[in-house]
């Protein structure tokens, strides 16, 4: 009797077992699809935003270097150099540039080399050194521009590679733009809002790109810019700096 009782008991544990299971995955399943829906990161809005500011450059940046090309040896190759940047660092300095306005970019020494028949010989030694004079409110300076063109050019610099032109005070017209492209992009959020019926949260997260404009006069492959051809070029009028912000809402 003991053994049928055992037997007959069997199915509904297995049953039990089954309906456990199946209770189970039915709450794991719930769960899933309720944090699919309640925290899925795809509900959310992004509105992207502009705001521009336009500014006059009042800087610019005259970028120029000394060559010295198949000296007899590297001693005389860098006293060659030096006695030349040494002449140009001088005119700058009468034309009332001052030393923290001027920087050395590249400085360098090496081996020329010339083939000759399909054959490598030595040919002397070259060495270079670049420099970049900054000149501000360079508007208020009497073509200060091409007096430092014509000056330099006349103490021993053969290569000028541009000038360009930015703004002082960058970083608050960047920081201006964005805040009017922040002001766009909730003008923005708040019509669509309306106009589609669907209701924004607060915001979640940001990200923005930056736009610049960088005018530029290029110094045509290294070739000198006479001081006529720089005072053209000094930029007049106004450019702009440009933000883009796009604000990610949550939907309610």
């Amino acid at each position: 009797m003991e053994q049928e009782t055992c037997c007959t008991n069997k199915p509904y544990k297995f049953i039990f077992k089954i309906t456990a299971l199946v209770l189970v995955a039915a709450v794991v399943i719930v769960a899933l699809v309720r944090d699919r829906i309640v925290n899925n990161p795809n509900w959310q809005v992004s509105v992207a935003g502009f705001g521009r500011v336009a500014y006059t450059p009042d800087v610019a940046k005259i970028t120029f270097g000394v060559q010295v090309d198949k000296a007899n040896s590297a001693e005389e190759a860098l006293n060659t150099l030096n006695n030349n940047i040494d002449k140009v660092m001088k005119a700058l300095n009468t034309l009332g540039i001052e030393q923290k306005d001027i920087t050395t970019q590249n400085y360098s020494l090496y081996p020329q080399y010339d083939y000759i028949d399909g054959v490598s010989k030595p040919a002397g030694y070259n060495a270079s050194e670049q420099v970049t004079v900054k000149i501000e409110k360079f508007a208020e300076k009497d073509n200060l521009i091409g007096r430092a063109i014509a000056e330099v050019t006349k103490a021993g610099v053969n290569n000028i590679s541009g000038i360009s032109f930015e703004a002082a005070d960058l970083e608050a017209l960047k920081n201006e733009a964005r805040l009017k492209a922040v002001e766009d992009a909730k003008i923005k959020a708040k019509t669509m809002s309306k106009s589609t019926g669907v209701h924004l949260g607060k915001v979640i997260g940001w990200w923005e790109n930056y736009y610049p404009v960088d005018p530029y006069m290029d110094g045509k492959g290294g070739a000198l810019m006479s001081a006529d051809m720089a005072s053209a070029s000094v930029p007049s009028g106004q450019y702009e700096v440009s933000v883009e912000v796009n604000l990610n809402y949550k939907v309610k």
